[in-house]
């Protein structure tokens, strides 16, 4: 991926730091050689994010010395945004939702059955919360479902875990023809 992105990379850091490309090899700093400072790798990161489609936090900014920490740091977070949408599109588009509050059994539990999308997800979310610390989410997914997709529906709800909801995602493995499952397989 570096090889590919080097080039759009190299003439974006020339342009942003008014520089020769033929002075950007791995071992240049940045702050030391080029004379870059905060505010001109504030703005290298802006223009990053605008080339390849990513977001670059800060803290990654301030880790970044080199010209070829730049490369592979770049690199890096597209691989990783590219594979967020990967998994983004194998994300199933119905999800069945069971939040149970602490001490309940499942059969108590407030279900729903959504068409996936981000309002529908803070729905679910928001369900969870309410139910407070000690609940559960239990979400299913139709069986179809890729393993990307599962861990992408996992992720979007991991969150929760730190706020005191265990969540379980998994498919369903039973026929429903299109109904929402009565219990998580």
């Amino acid at each position: 991926m570096s090889e590919f992105a080097e080039p759009r990379i190299r003439r974006l850091v020339a342009d942003y730091l008014g520089v020769s490309a033929d002075e950007l090899t791995p071992e240049v700093s940045l702050t030391d050689d080029l004379a870059a400072d905060s505010l001109d790798l504030v703005e290298l990161a802006l223009a990053l994010e605008g080339e390849f489609g990513i977001e670059v936090p800060e803290r990654t900014i301030d880790e970044v010395r080199t010209y070829g920490d730049l490369v592979e740091t770049t690199a890096a977070l597209a691989r990783g945004q590219q594979a967020r949408d990967i998994s983004r599109a194998s994300a199933p588009a119905m999800v069945w939702s069971c939040v149970v509050p602490a001490g309940a059994d499942t059969s108590s539990g407030l279900r729903r059955a959504d068409n996936l999308t981000p309002y529908a997800a803070q729905e679910i979310a928001d369900d969870a919360l309410r139910a407070g610390r000690g609940a559960r989410l239990e979400v299913t997914v139709p069986v179809a479902t890729t393993d990307a997709g599962l861990a992408w529906v996992l992720d979007l709800f991991a969150w929760l875990d730190r706020r005191g909801v265990h969540v379980t995602v998994h498919r369903d493995h039973q026929s429903t023809g299109g109904q929402r499952p009565h219990a998580a397989a």
